[in-house]
């Protein structure tokens, strides 16, 4: 099973951003949204970002994963090897 996560971008560089998973932090490639800025909100899978989308949507998704994980949410969050 592949999973996207929403996470909000802290910088924003040409083609790579730092961006914040509910606490976790990862330097990801925006080659794919180069669109996206600081403040927005961005699915990624892999490392890369996939799209945008807006805070609702994101808030919506992290609020499903709470469900489904509960309190493993945080063994699933750092799993990404974020820092």
């Amino acid at each position: 099973m592949c999973l996207a996560v929403p996470g909000r971008i802290l910088e924003c560089g040409e083609n790579d951003a730092l961006v914040d998973f509910q606490g976790n932090r990862m330097r990801i490639s925006k080659v794919l949204t180069p669109e996206a800025n600081s403040g927005d909100w961005v699915l990624v899978h892999a490392g890369f970002a996939i799209s945008t989308l807006d805070e609702s949507d994101a808030l919506e998704t992290w609020g499903y994963l709470r469900q489904c994980y509960g309190d493993d949410l945080g063994e699933v969050r750092g799993a990404g090897g974020g820092g």
